[in-house]
């Protein structure tokens, strides 16, 4: 769905309640699930920003429309670790995006969990969150490389990755082939990660598959930040916050801001929402093209 023009009031002119994003830069319940359950117990977090300076997040729950949870394990969630489930129980409502794509364990992601074992919480995480259509799946990114003598891709498990998703009541899936930044590059090159970026008329092709595959599943598949996709049929543009959507979903049907996030890519199509990660908090899933963490 597509950011309209509301902006920060909601209706009656009241002020409307923030969407908290925990978070696009780091994974806090994987990896910082003590710094993110003390924030919740302070009901504030300060944020350090990418070029210095620090913001002031209000975390009480009475001003806060939508918790939004990135991971690729929510063991500590589902484990309640430092109390944070209770925490966020606090909170009127959660929404997960749950990153799988299928290279846990592997050389581009060393210390993530295999994808099956990870698609083991899926159950929880719905439950946790008041149903399944508080739950996304992130097969993102997607990633091609070379590895004895042969092209390798972790597309080809989507087929059983779909399957077990929509048996669990998934509706969402969301893609983006990867996007090979500086930093990135030379991480590859230091690991001897031999990637391979195709071209366009590939990944479109590729993604045509793959949306065949969601749909013969039920299941709706939304690009995320990937204008290259436009026009492939089955396929989305992705607006990971989604106002229009966290309102839909509210258990009071409270107005969330439907305003364009400024703070991300011009490709985005993401509501406004304050991050409440920091690059500093540097992430050990050790993921070789993530683009947020600082070592190569």
């Amino acid at each position: 769905m597509r950011p309209s023009a509301t902006g920060s009031s909601g209706r009656g002119n009241r002020p409307l309640k923030t969407v908290v994003s925990a978070s696009r830069r780091t994974d806090l319940i994987a990896s910082f699930p003590d710094w993110l359950a003390g924030v919740l117990r302070a009901r504030r977090a300060t944020v350090l920003g990418p070029q210095g300076g620090a913001t002031e997040v209000d975390l009480d729950p009475g001003q806060v429309h939508t918790f939004v949870l990135w991971s690729k394990d929510f063991r500590n969630f589902l484990e309640n670790a430092h109390g944070l489930r209770d925490r966020l129980a606090a909170y009127d409502q959660l929404y997960l995006h749950f990153t799988v794509t299928g290279l846990g364990g592997s050389a581009a992601e060393p210390a993530v969990p295999p994808w099956r074992e990870a698609l083991a919480q899926l159950s929880g995480l719905a439950a946790l969150a008041g149903g399944p259509g508080r739950v996304s799946v992130r097969f993102d990114p997607l990633v091609f490389w070379r590895e004895g003598g042969r092209v390798r891709t972790n597309l080809t498990i989507f087929p059983e990755l779909a399957k077990i998703a929509a048996a669990r009541g998934i509706k969402d899936i969301r893609i983006s082939f990867a996007q090979w930044y500086g930093k990135a590059r030379r991480r590859a090159a230091a690991r001897g990660f031999a990637y391979i970026d195709p071209p366009d008329e590939t990944k479109r092709a590729c993604a045509a598959d793959l949306a065949a595959v969601a749909a013969d599943h039920g299941l709706v598949l939304h690009a995320c930040c990937q204008p290259l996709l436009t026009g492939v049929a089955g396929i989305r543009p992705s607006a990971c916050i989604d106002g229009e959507l966290l309102e839909r979903l509210h258990p009071r049907r409270e107005p969330a801001a439907r305003r364009k996030d400024r703070g991300q890519r011009a490709d985005c199509l993401c509501t406004e929402s304050k991050d409440i990660g920091s690059y500093t908090q540097t992430c050990p899933h050790g993921c070789v093209y993530c683009y947020a963490n600082p070592v190569v």
